[in-house]
């Protein structure tokens, strides 16, 4: 299995400038957000029928490699990580590609989300990807954290490049990791964050995957 790139994440002065533009996107998204949670209500029930329907998905990677892969990643001392991926498992079968990445966010009612990393598929095909979203939630201030998401239905690697809207009621903690689902209708995709990312609030919201960083999550 090939061994994951590292992973870069803008920190520092680049975050420091990044500031600029985040703040004034978090009182725009206290606007927006309502609309866009709105729309993101009419996806629910379309979304939470396609999470089911991944079950007996055939010829992706095995819950082994996925951990394997996690503990490189998150650090072998990781507790909950198997435990996390075992209950994916159990619900949506083998997923045929999986991103590991880093986050940051920060929500105050309506928050906004980014991130980045690369797409392994279990077909050889790799691509870079960022990931811009906001989200509604009681949690408050900013968190950062690492990211495993394994991705469902999906036959080329340029699928990855849409919304996902998050399903209602899917998100819970086991382990220590925060576990969520988002889908498209088609793709599904299942987060499990580590660190401080993992705490969970009411979030309801839309990830949006893209092939080059932007700081608009709309």
């Amino acid at each position: 299995m090939t061994k994951p790139g590292r992973i870069f994440w803008q920190t520092g002065e680049k975050m420091k400038h990044a500031a600029r533009y985040i703040a004034p996107m978090l009182g725009l998204a206290a606007l927006v957000l309502p609309m866009q949670a709105a729309l993101a209500g009419s996806m629910i029930h379309k979304t939470a029928a396609v999470a089911g329907s991944t079950h007996h998905q055939r010829g992706g990677y095995s819950s082994g490699e996925i951990i394997a892969e996690g503990h490189k990643f998150f650090g072998k001392t990781t507790k909950g990580l198997a435990r996390a991926v075992e209950s994916v498992f159990a619900r949506n079968g083998r997923p045929t590609g999986y991103i590991l990445g880093q986050e940051a966010s920060g929500a105050f009612i309506g928050g906004l989300r980014y991130g980045e990393g690369m797409l392994y598929m279990k077909n050889g095909q790799r691509r870079k990807v960022f990931w811009q979203g906001p989200s509604l939630g009681f949690d408050a201030g900013g968190n950062g954290s690492r990211v495993l998401m394994l991705v469902y239905n999906i036959d080329t690697a340029r699928e990855i490049y849409d919304r996902f809207y998050g399903i209602s009621g899917s998100a819970y903690l086991i382990g220590g990791l925060g576990v969520s689902y988002n889908s498209n209708q088609k793709v599904t995709v299942a987060p499990i964050r580590t660190g401080v990312g993992a705490r969970l609030g009411a979030n309801v919201g839309y990830l949006k995957m893209t092939s080059r960083p932007t700081w608009n999550p709309f």
